[in-house]
């Protein structure tokens, strides 16, 4: 009993101690952000928050038209993740309940995409999106990333661990094929969902080397690219400043992954008991 005591402390200390190393970058932004430049570079350096909060964050929401910035990237993010999570679905029930000629070579092609990430094709999508017209534009920054084939396989695996019998008594009931995606798959399919969603929102909020490609104009800038310019603005450093934008531009995906949090968790659960 003592041993099984001193073996979940030991556990759960080792736990803590990781979850603040994982968290001290953030932490020590959020310090700095309170501060002025003189205690910025103060030596010893100063670990405690100060009282520079408003000036530090208003002028970083001005200085590059924050607001602005975190709209287009918030926008961008929602439409894209919407895509995804539609088109996934559909390619997944296709996958997974029908058979047509050249099924298992473009699931193969749909899975060999997951090994050429956006920097190796940029050029060919660069040029793409430039014969569409697209450049600068909400639609070069969302349509070209609706397919997804993580989304896919993520669907399909969900799929394959609905029971048979439920297609069997669909067709009994006289269900058509989408009325059976609909009425039975989706509602078993809400927590993988949630998982994809808030997995697609933070990765599409990040994005920083495409939007640059793609836009040329401040009002279509995104967050990642203006804490880039604000670095750039703060000619002298000002580092209060700069990780006041860089806690600001934080908030949306934080609040996005503990709204949906229960059905992240769940999904990867359902995932992992197949």
């Amino acid at each position: 009993m003592i041993r099984s005591k001193r073996k979940t402390t030991a556990i759960h200390l080792l736990l803590i101690i990781s979850v603040l190393i994982v968290c001290l970058p953030v932490l020590l932004a959020l310090v700095i952000s309170s501060q002025t430049e003189t205690e910025v570079l103060a030596y010893p350096p100063k670990l405690t928050f100060s009282t520079n909060w408003v000036s530090n964050y208003t002028t970083a929401w001005q200085r590059i038209n924050l607001g602005r910035m975190m709209f287009n990237s918030a926008f961008i993010a929602i439409m894209v993740t919407i895509g995804k999570v539609i088109m996934s679905l559909l390619a997944a029930f296709a996958f997974t309940h029908f058979d047509f000629k050249g099924k298992q070579i473009l699931f193969f092609l749909v899975i060999v995409t997951l090994l050429l990430p956006v920097p190796v094709r940029i050029v060919a999508l660069f040029e793409v999106v430039r014969s569409f017209g697209w450049i600068n534009t909400y639609a070069g920054l969302i349509i070209p990333f609706w397919a997804s084939a993580t989304g896919t396989f993520l669907f399909i695996q969900r799929f394959k661990t609905v029971p048979s019998e439920l297609i069997d008594a669909s067709k009994m009931d006289g269900c058509r094929p989408m009325q059976y995606f609909f009425k039975v798959l989706l509602p078993l399919t809400k927590s993988t969902i949630g998982a994809l969603v808030v997995i697609e929102f933070i990765y599409i909020w990040n994005q920083y080397l495409w939007p640059l490609m793609a836009t040329n104009t401040d009002n279509m800038r995104v967050v990642q690219i203006g804490i880039k310019m604000l670095m750039n603005a703060e000619s002298s450093n000002n580092w209060g400043v700069i990780m006041a934008g860089v806690i600001m531009t934080m908030i949306p995906p934080l609040l996005v992954f503990f709204i949906l949090q229960e059905s992240f968790m769940k999904g990867f659960a359902l995932q992992s008991e197949k």
